[in-house]
């Protein structure tokens, strides 16, 4: 019996050792916690019991401050709940959220611009305002008294009818308030004699609180005035706060009755500083306003005096030559900052990395920037594209060799320039290099660092002594990814209607059927906002005959099934006839019968239709901004791919076998508005050679014809299944062969071909 208890007690705790660690972690916490609340307990009897009358509240403490609870002033630290509470009588209403976190957490933008001009400088000096520091802004807006003034290209012009200086700042600031008051945090005003840097404005409102009210610039005095009062000089520009224009607001048309002066911005300073209590100042928050007062016959090339240098504004400008010239000497100044500064990042990170332990080894070169991507299997290999001076030796459309043309010379031509001036830097002035030919070009990229290159250089080394050799030399460059910049778009929403066009030939009837019954599937079942027009495309045959055999007479028969099962909805068709199906002709017909706001989606009869393409249709359209031309996924031929095996039903794996077909721009989302602007110019390139159309898709239309953004991007949300295509030869012989080229390689992949050929081989020499 001894032994049977003994050998149950083993099991027994056998059975318990993985439970054991939890059963004691149990036990030492609730002990712990007993252990803690006697103390609390027995601290707080002997507080109670503690013999003598209660200490005395500090002075000027209130009564509930001094029994320790918070006084009249702590009442937003009081946590309070809420009960959740709606009236039964009241019907229940959906609450709206904003569809952006920065619309609901009330951000605003940064940074907006003014530009005071004038009728003597508004093509002069505003055009090289413009075309120096305006795009470095996120917002700039040139405002002056004109009269239906002529607005230079790419600048957005305010006129406000009268010429009046003072007239002109107030107009200004009740125009600032009334459009942008409520988006932005700065507003920065300046005139356009004055030359600004930037950056450097941008950099100063980044480090200043948003919660003052902030009137900075160039202080100056008041001609017999208060000698404590201090307004903003307009020509070197001044700074303003959000909260400051917010409060101003109501007191503009008081200072416009009551306040005289000839100069706007005393006028302005005057009133900040009656109303609001509130002088100009030159430095705020540790942050200095730095400005720099030109002299006549100034040449910026020679100016080096560290005040001229450390100016954010600089004035006066007397003309578009001079003010070219400072942005070009400021620009200079930038650029010798900026490498320097790297420089010193690049000794500070050698050592650093000195210290690490994987010593000076770890250090990449160049400095500072990701070392290679390290490949983890030969998939993962990034391939070299072999190049020369003349020729590329990878092509986009896969030939092995092609001209080297248009960017891709640009790029090698800058960056063998850029190889040799790197060599006579580091060798001047014993040797100066100067380039033969370049013999061997490789080039890659590495989406972890940038464009690397490697280039074999023929190159003549001459001395300090006239004597000169021919060597080859081997260098290594990468142009590095540069700041991820954020392109600020219009806010679209999902709520748009889409309207489907669907063109039908005779080859397209045995598909019609699945793609009608994926369009009420996933667009009338679930009430989406879309809608269909049929295109039927007739043969002059058919065309003939269609009073005795209707070739579509099977799809309008589905049609009106459609319309009977969902009684509100209504499929209209428009009927063709032509023996050349051309894109653009046929999208000119629809484009006639709907209103100009309509959102098309171009679709085929291979696209099966669902509610996530939709939204990212009406995400990525944009009325006159841009238009989405997306890559649908083609599925490979089962036969070839699965060879009678079992087809992949996982859903994990439904991109699996198949491409992105890069061919094809069948699939396309535009604005009727759009695609009118860009059809009036395409008509007015052409005139009446219509057959030039037959040669074009709506793609090239708006490649060629406007100037909005072409939004390519693969589209997982457009899976075809796959089918031949007929291809039409009396098409172009580019989209002829593009149809063709789309076909051959929507086949199978190159290894279920290699495999499918192998198993021929194998069945014929059997």
């Amino acid at each position: 019996p001894a032994v049977a208890a003994a050998m149950r007690l083993g099991a027994v705790l056998s059975a318990l050792r993985p439970a054991l660690p939890l059963l004691l972690g149990l036990s030492l916490g609730c002990s712990l916690s007993l252990l803690r609340a006697s103390w609390s307990h027995g601290a707080a009897e002997e507080r109670c019991l503690a013999p003598g009358p209660p200490a005395p509240p500090a002075r000027g403490a209130p009564p509930e401050a001094a029994e320790g609870r918070p006084g009249p002033g702590h009442e937003d630290f009081r946590p309070q709940i809420v009960p959740y509470y709606r009236d039964p009588n009241k019907p229940y209403k959906k609450v709206l959220r904003t569809r952006y976190i920065q619309t609901e957490l009330g951000f605003h933008e940064r940074l907006f611009v003014a530009v005071l001009t004038s009728k003597a400088t508004l093509n002069t000096l505003a055009v090289a305002v413009n075309k120096t520091v305006a795009h470095h802004f996120p917002r700039l807006l040139y405002f002056t008294g004109l009269r239906s003034a002529k607005v230079p290209h790419g600048m957005v012009l305010v006129a406000h009818g009268d010429e009046r200086p003072i007239w002109l700042m107030y107009e200004t600031m009740n125009y600032i308030h009334q459009h942008f008051g409520s988006d932005y945090d700065w507003f920065y005003i300046m005139q356009d004699d004055t030359y600004a840097q930037a950056e450097q404005v941008k950099a100063l409102v980044t480090h200043l609180s948003i919660n003052q009210d902030v009137y900075l610039g160039r202080a100056e005095e008041f001609i017999g005035g208060d000698e404590q009062a201090r307004y903003c000089h307009g020509g070197f520009g001044y700074l303003l706060s959000r909260s400051l224009l917010l409060k101003l607001h109501p007191h503009l048309d008081s200072c416009r009755n009551e306040i005289l002066s000839v100069r706007p911005d005393e006028w302005l300073g005057r009133c900040i500083i009656d109303f609001l209590g509130i002088t100009c100042v030159s430095q705020l928050q540790g942050q200095h306003y730095h400005t720099y007062e030109l002299a006549k016959n100034t040449e910026p090339e020679k100016e080096e005096e560290e005040e001229f240098q450390a100016a954010l504004a600089v004035h006066p400008v007397s003309d578009m030559t001079l003010m070219y010239r400072l942005h070009k000497q400021f620009s200079r100044i930038q650029l010798d900052r900026v490498y320097q500064e790297i420089q010193d990042l690049q000794m500070q990170i050698r050592n650093l990395t000195a210290l690490t332990p994987a010593g000076e080894a770890g250090v990449t070169w160049p400095v500072g920037i990701n070392a290679p991507f390290l490949p983890k299997s030969r998939f993962e290999v990034i391939s070299w594209d072999y190049f020369t001076e003349q020729h590329l030796f990878s092509c986009p459309d896969g030939s092995p060799k092609c001209e080297l043309s248009g960017a891709s010379k640009a790029d090698v031509s800058e960056i063998i320039e850029s190889a040799v001036e790197q060599l006579n830097r580091l060798y001047q002035p014993l040797l100066r290099f100067s380039k033969r030919q370049l013999l061997n070009g490789y080039r890659r990229f590495d989406p972890t660092r940038g464009m690397e290159y490697t280039l074999d250089l023929l190159l003549e080394a001459a001395t300090q002594k006239g004597h000169s050799h021919v060597l080859a030399k081997r260098v290594s460059l990468v142009r590095p990814l540069s700041k991820v910049e954020i392109i600020p778009m219009p806010y679209v929403t999902e709520a748009t209607r889409v309207q489907l066009v669907l063109p039908l030939t005779v080859q397209d009837l045995d598909f019609v059927a699945n793609f009608l019954d994926m369009f009420a599937m996933n667009t009338l079942d679930t009430h989406d906002n879309a809608l269909l027009t049929l295109l039927f495309i007739y043969h002059p045959y058919d065309a003939q005959r269609v009073g005795q055999v209707d070739v579509f007479a099977g799809v309008k028969a589905m049609v009106g099934e459609l319309e009977k099962r969902y009684a509100e909805v209504k499929i209209p068709w428009i009927s063709v006839k032509t023996e050349v199906p051309s894109q653009v002709k046929l999208m000119d017909i629809v484009s006639k019968k709907h209103p100009v706001d309509t959102l098309f989606f171009l679709a085929s009869v291979w696209t099966e239709i669902n509610m996530e393409f939709l939204n990212r249709c009406r995400m990525n359209t944009i009325s006159n901004w841009q238009v989405f031309f997306p890559v649908h996924f083609q599925e490979f031929n089962p036969t070839l791919v699965y060879r009678g095996e079992q087809t992949a039903s996982s859903n994990t794996d439904f991109l699996r076998d198949g491409h992105f077909d890069r061919h094809s721009f069948a699939e396309a989302c535009f604005y009727n508005s759009d695609y009118m602007t860009a059809r009036t110019k395409l008509a007015a390139d052409i005139l009446d050679r219509d057959e030039v159309l037959e040669s074009m898709e709506v793609f090239d239309v708006f490649l060629h014809y406007s100037g909005l953004h072409l939004f390519r991007a693969v589209e997982p949300g457009l899976v075809q299944k796959y089918t031949l295509r007929s291809c039409n030869p009396r098409l172009s012989e580019e989209l002829y062969h593009r149809c063709v080229l789309s076909n051959l390689e929507g086949l199978a992949s190159r290894s279920h071909l290699a495999m499918a050929l192998f198993e021929q081989e194998q069945a014929n020499s059997t």
